[in-house]
This record gives structure tokens, C-alpha cells and sequence, in this order.
């Protein structure tokens, strides 16, 4: 069970760090204004380290076959971000947006393979994305 949730939430738990700090158009104003205290990389690296090791303590593997030890950084090196399947998500298209999570009963959400983590979307998002009107 905790390997399929690795397996699940990996990729989604890294993109929801931002996009890197050089395509991230308000990173550099944030810092100044002491908004943020570390960029998106920073905590994204920040993660995969300590997750890394969690990881292997717990002797899960996590899915991304380019993740290792770079001795040179004193970090894991790990695989690319699919951005496009992040924005995807973000603008109502996931899997979860197919099984109706607002409006379906828990146990049809269950039935169609929507577990209640699933993130809602709004209503008039979902209306956009499958073309009715809201």
C-alpha cells in the first residue's frame, strides 16, 4: 500500500513544488520580498533528498529510474518533470475529473478507481472541460 502511494503521488508531489525558478515568472520578486525564504528547486531538492532516504529506510522504491546519488552535488539528481501532464490536471483534466468526485457517491468513486483523495474541480471548470455549459 505504500509503495502504490509512492508510486501515485511521486511525480504530482514534485511538480506541486512550482515550476523552476528560471521559468517562474514571480520567484525572483518573491525572494526579494522576503515572500519566500527558498526557491522551488531548493525545496524540491530539499524533498527528494530527505524522501530519498526515508524511501530506501523504508525499503520502497521510488519510480524514477534516473534518481541517484550525485557525490560531485551532495544530491540526488533526478528525473524530469512532466509539466505537461501537471498543467493537465491543474486545468480539470486528471484522471479524478473523469469520475465525477463532486457529484458521484463514494462507493461509485471507488468503483470507477477514484479514491477519495482525488481533488475536487470546480464546477463550472468541469463544465469546460467536458464542453457543457455551467
Amino acid at each position: 500500500m505504500a509503495q502504490d502511494a509512492l508510486d501515485h503521488w511521486w511525480w504530482p508531489s514534485l511538480a506541486m513544488f512550482g515550476p523552476h525558478d528560471a521559468e517562474s515568472p514571480h520567484a525572483q520578486q518573491s525572494m526579494q520580498w522576503k515572500i519566500k525564504r527558498q526557491s522551488n528547486d531548493e525545496l524540491r531538492q530539499k524533498f527528494v533528498d530527505q524522501t530519498a532516504v526515508q524511501a530506501a529506510h523504508l525499503d520502497l522504491v521510488i519510480p524514477d529510474p534516473l534518481l541517484k546519488w550525485n557525490d560531485a552535488r551532495s544530491h540526488y539528481d533526478f528525473g524530469p518533470i512532466d509539466w505537461e501532464e501537471f498543467n493537465r490536471v491543474v486545468a480539470g483534466h486528471g484522471p479524478c475529473n473523469r469520475c465525477g468526485w463532486r457529484h458521484a457517491a463514494r462507493p461509485t468513486r471507488m468503483a470507477n478507481g477514484c479514491a477519495t483523495r482525488c481533488s475536487p474541480t470546480p464546477t463550472k471548470q468541469r463544465a469546460r472541460a467536458t464542453g457543457a455549459a455551467a
